[in-house]
């Protein structure tokens, strides 16, 4: 399934004929294309294990497509190297499913560890830390451990971790599978203003709540391949 329609806009994502296999015979992904916008919010839903995070960590460079092309902002992920791809990797930000944070680590730090490899300085660090906290309600966690936060406390640190350093891509994996329906609107709110300063979300999610009512894109993933979700679909 192609996808050609985008915005005006320039396209930070191409996707062009790409699959994804892994051994023996499971194909995750199977010939997708899709471009996706500088500054969209670009939903990706499917059911578990339709392939969304296969494709999430494609685009970040994680694993490397079996066939196909791959390009971010103009370049391709799979071919860029040393200072180019150190470069590129600052750009993207990116909200794991799992978390992968610190755990022995407070808050702060995790959420600081992408602006200081980015030499960025301590007292905007400091700002924009808290600055992050307080939209996200958990201005009291600043100097907790993460291990010993809720999941759901643990899924915010994730997501102001992945924003923190103003990145130009940020993939997000399932960022409300822990959380109530507050914690749901200030994720959303968080990741509309990014997109409003110019960043490219890709939200992969389930969650029907998060795109039922909105004006954004909607793809769905099923048995490997992107179809446009129209009205009256189901995940």
């Amino acid at each position: 399934m192609t996808d050609t329609t985008t915005s005006s806009r320039t396209a930070m994502i191409e996707v062009i004929k790409v699959s994804k296999s892994y051994p023996p015979n499971v194909t995750a992904l199977a010939d997708i294309s899709v471009s996706i916008a500088s500054g969209e919010i670009f939903f990706l839903i499917g059911r578990s294990g339709a392939g969304k995070t296969t494709l999430l960590k494609l685009l970040c460079n994680m694993e490397r497509p079996s066939n196909g092309l791959i390009e971010v902002a103009g370049m391709n992920i799979h071919q860029v190297t040393g200072n180019k791809l150190a470069k590129l990797r600052q750009k993207v930000g990116v909200a794991y499913q799992d978390f992968r944070l610190l755990t022995d680590r407070t808050v702060a730090e995790n959420i600081a560890i992408s602006m200081e490899v980015s030499y960025k300085k301590p007292q905007i660090i400091r700002s924009r830390v808290r600055n992050l906290l307080a939209q996200l309600q958990l201005e009291d966690k600043h100097d907790i451990l993460t291990g010993d936060l809720s999941r759901g406390e643990q899924q915010r640190v994730a997501l102001a971790r992945a924003v923190a350093n103003s990145p130009t891509l940020i993939l997000v994996d399932e960022p409300t599978g822990n959380l109530d329906a507050t914690s749901t609107t200030q994720v959303m709110e968080l990741l509309t203003r990014c997109s409003n300063s110019g960043a490219t979300i890709v939200i992969a999610t389930h969650d029907e709540t998060l795109y039922r009512h909105s004006t954004h894109r909607v793809m769905k993933l099923h048995n490997g391949e992107l179809a446009s979700l129209t009205r009256g679909d189901e995940v």
